[in-house]
């Protein structure tokens, strides 16, 4: 979609019409840090810049089970747009309420952004996620479109829900330029960067830290928001804890801008165990900065992680929950210098072949143009 459309009667130009993007309430709350809340600024901010008029909603609500009050102002947001119009909504808060998004796709040219199945987050229970699948099917057969952050995740999401292929869109995050991580001694300094909650698997990397030898020298930081599931929280509390890793082990709370970008320089590792992944943005995020990968084969982080030019992998995976192997891994890359210097090297070449944002958002405009065209 472009900024401009075709000449009017008067010699003018008409204005192309608006995307309109309805997010997550707490989307630019620089408390509420995750990868669906950074791909949607960023690609709502890059197709603006490129010449797609873009209008934000944040609806705010306990989504994916909103209270009343949030479905009735989601309904009004969308009952308010007209005919016809061109209209991405997060999956976080279309897919749980087909009740209120259903009636109204019958008019709107309605795309869902699906950054993760809602029955996928771990620790649901078997019935709740059981219904949390069927409200999201429902949603996804009623949009126009679907779009998801990986090729593994579109063929997840389409055979899962029985969807039409056609319909289902991949879109990958971008990645900005970052400079090389200077790291601190080239081994000992880990870090892992994502939400502290059951699916990204922190439990799983300190209980593998705790497998180590008392002798190797290391630290990692566990950095995220604390606030999505505070009990899980403080059980990884008490098992740093418990495993006499106080000293080695610290989790910092959320961090952004500079200080986020100090932790990356300072890193050696980058670690994440998560048990599922439907991209995995922290681990391009490392890539460009140099830095090699400890991460679990789960869901599309093998085609995140990819290969350098040279056809090599810049990391290690093992597999997820599997904390045997993990500190293996760990093992391996804090005493094998040779392995270091291997996975660095094709850190660095991975690094050049990373996709820019530029790219993503050109991407993600093309879906809604030819949407807004049928």
């Amino acid at each position: 979609m472009s900024g401009a459309g075709g000449a009017g009667r008067a010699g003018g130009v008409t204005p192309a019409p608006p995307v309109h993007v309805v997010m997550p309430g707490d989307v630019h709350d620089p408390r509420s840090v995750s990868g669906g809340n950074a791909y949607d600024r960023r690609v709502c901010r890059e197709m603006s810049a490129a010449g797609t008029p873009v209008r934000e909603t944040a609806v705010p609500g306990a989504w994916p089970r909103p209270g009343p009050a949030a479905c009735d102002e989601l309904a009004a947001v969308l009952g308010g747009l007209p005919d016809g119009a061109a209209v991405l909504v997060d999956g976080l808060v279309a897919c749980g309420v087909p009740d209120v998004v259903v009636p109204q796709a019958r008019r709107l040219r309605l795309a869902v952004l699906v950054h993760l199945p809602l029955a996928d987050e771990t620790g649901l229970d078997p019935a709740e996620a059981a219904e949390l699948e069927r409200l999201e099917r429902r949603t996804l057969h009623a949009a126009a479109a679907v779009v998801v952050t990986s090729d593994w995740a579109a063929h997840e999401v389409t055979v899962r829900h029985g969807l039409d292929g056609t319909r289902v869109h991949s879109v990958l995050p971008g990645t900005d330029p970052a400079p090389l991580a200077h790291g601190t001694d080239g081994a000992s300094r880990l870090l892992c960067v994502a939400a502290l909650t059951p699916r990204k698997g922190q439990d799983v990397l300190v209980d593998a830290l705790s497998r180590l030898e008392p002798g190797l020298d290391f630290t990692c930081e566990l950095t995220g928001p604390l606030d999505r599931a505070p009990r899980f929280v403080a059980d990884l509390r008490r098992r740093v804890e418990e495993h006499g890793l106080g000293e080695r082990v610290r989790i910092t709370g959320a961090k952004e801008g500079g200080s986020l970008a100090a932790a990356y320089d300072a890193a050696d590792l980058f670690v994440l165990a998560s048990h599922t992944e439907t991209y995995g943005m922290v681990l391009t995020e490392a890539l460009a900065r140099g830095l090699p990968v400890l991460a679990t084969d789960a869901g599309a982080v093998p085609h995140t992680v990819g290969t350098a030019p040279d056809g090599t992998i810049p990391g290690i995976l093992v597999p997820p929950g599997n904390v045997a192997a993990l500190a293996a891994a760990l093992h391996r890359w804090l005493t094998d210098s040779g392995i270091r210097s291997h996975l660095t090297t094709s850190a660095h070449g991975r690094r050049t072949e990373l996709q820019g944002w530029a790219e993503s958002s050109r991407q993600m405009a093309g879906v809604l143009e030819r949407l807004r065209l049928e």
